[in-house]
């Protein structure tokens, strides 16, 4: 299926790895032109590599969205070396630590916020106006199950709700303007240096075990590819009827029915 996107310019957020990378590299593959950041050089050039393997310029920027100026430098230097945003993933996000609500400060879930919600919703109002003005765009915020029923930490579940009320109110806002919006809600998904990787790492194998008895109906960890052949398809024209949905990939882990 040709998704119609070749030549389309995207910026994918937390792109050095993890389901980031899996983003970039699944628009790659379909010729669009990717830029992607992260906070420290680590990772970023291998991933640049890998994503101008399929021949398609790429930018790979240093960059940590949870300072506030950073967004409007980062999207400065996206455009300076490919051109407008068409694409915008907001894939930087995580519980960084924190634990149920009682447990969790003012500051622990002003912490949270920041990397989850105000740096996509800082980039949303930096990119959306061009969009908007060129008629076309798509906006993917990758969200999570919990954000749309229990799980994770306290803070954590608020920002991912937060994300997905922000990506479906947008989402109806800039409907008429050729701009679709929507969220994905990956499950567990296991990468190299991720948080699943690292509890699998530290757990006794019984616990690991339990785990995912109880929750993986799979009877294993979800992978990045589907997460990232997903968002691809979001960003597609094939995906031009869809507006403002939250999409479960999550290998039937979730229990919520909507």
């Amino acid at each position: 299926m040709d998704l119609g996107i070749r030549g389309r310019v995207a910026l994918v957020t937390g792109g050095s790895r993890g389901l980031g990378r899996q983003s970039a590299l699944s628009l790659a593959r379909e010729g669009v032109e990717v830029a992607i950041c992260a906070r420290t050089r680590d990772g970023l050039a291998a991933t640049e590599k890998e994503l101008r393997g399929f021949g398609v310029r790429t930018a790979a920027i240093e960059a940590d969205l949870s300072e506030p100026q950073t967004p409007e430098r980062l999207v400065r230097e996206v455009e300076g070396a490919l051109g407008p945003i068409d694409i915008l993933v907001n894939n930087v996000g995580g519980s960084l630590g924190t634990k149920d609500v009682l447990k969790s400060s003012e500051a622990d879930f002003q912490k949270v916020f920041e990397v989850n919600l105000w740096s996509t919703l800082r980039l949303i109002h930096l990119a959306a106006p061009g969009m908007q003005e060129r008629k076309w765009g798509r906006i993917i915020n990758i969200a999570s199950i919990y954000g749309r029923e229990w799980g994770g930490s306290g803070p954590y579940m608020a920002a991912k709700a937060s994300v997905i009320a922000v990506t479906k109110h947008l989402a109806l806002t800039l409907a008429k303007d050729g701009v679709c919006v929507n969220s994905v809600a990956p499950g567990s998904i296991m990468h190299h240096g991720g948080s699943w990787e690292r509890f699998v790492n530290s757990q006794p194998r019984q616990v690991v075990d339990e785990f995912i008895a109880r929750n993986l109906p799979m009877g294993k960890f979800g992978w990045p590819e589907p997460i990232g052949d997903t968002v691809a398809f979001l960003a597609s024209e094939r995906a031009g009827l869809i507006v403002g949905a939250c999409v479960n990939v999550d290998g039937g882990q979730s229990h919520n029915l909507f």
